[in-house]
């Protein structure tokens, strides 16, 4: 089973809109996925609650030795895919989220603040040696800005593509129990979620590849 982690301690950055962006667009062919909630929030298990659909499952933690007895259960019922949403802190919560991927998410708006406030989370991430990628989220359509943003974020590490536009389709989604990719299939928000899903699914299948190599020659 595949874990990404989406994690950064600044409000606001659309983690929890994301995560359900990605899990839906990850199960077209009806693949088993889930979302585990480790944000006292609880925006996802009320989207959950709307939702007329059994996937992706949603389980919600409150404590760190939560997490690792959740991904356990779930990968014995033959969840393929769990995407870990996190609280805007750097707590315990949030740091075992992070052990635990395979891949973290750093979802990042396009401002100077929303950058410097990432860099906590990215020391957190490198320091647990974990792969990441930032996801420039809620963006504007243009303008200098947001080539300003990713070239900052470029500098600190690797950014995923495509950006995600502000649109109005992924809250609606929310609203209505769906994925954006359910919502409006032919929008523009639902297209960068696929390709956003794309690029995370690349990294995931290459660094399960890597890992196996590693033990092929570590078993040498």
């Amino acid at each position: 089973m595949y874990v990404l982690a989406l994690v950064t301690q600044k409000g606001g950055s659309g983690k929890s809109t994301l995560a359900v962006g990605i899990a839906v667009a990850a199960m077209p062919n009806g693949e088993r996925v889930a979302i585990v909630e480790a944000d006292s929030q609880g925006t996802i298990s009320k989207w959950k609650e709307r939702r007329g659909h059994p996937y992706p499952r949603v389980v919600r933690v409150c404590d760190p030795a939560e997490i690792e007895s959740a991904l356990v259960s779930l990968e014995a019922e033959g969840i393929w895919l769990t995407v870990i949403d996190t609280a805007a802190t750097s707590n315990a919560l949030a740091m075992r989220a992070i052990a635990m991927a395979d891949i973290c998410l750093i979802p990042v708006r396009p401002s100077p603040a929303d950058i410097e406030a990432a860099i906590p989370t990215l020391i957190a991430i490198r320091r647990l040696n974990r792969r990441f990628g930032f996801v420039l989220n809620q963006t504007p359509p243009r303008g200098c800005r947001l080539s300003e943003a990713a070239t900052s974020l470029n500098s600190l590490g690797v950014l995923a593509f495509p950006y995600v536009g502000q649109r109005n389709d992924h809250q609606d989604a929310l609203g209505a129990g769906l994925g954006v990719t359910e919502f409006a299939q032919e929008g523009r928000a639902s297209e960068e979620v696929h390709e956003l899903w794309r690029w995370v699914l690349k990294e995931l299948v290459e660094g399960s590849l890597g890992r196996g190599l590693q033990a092929k020659k570590a078993a040498c």
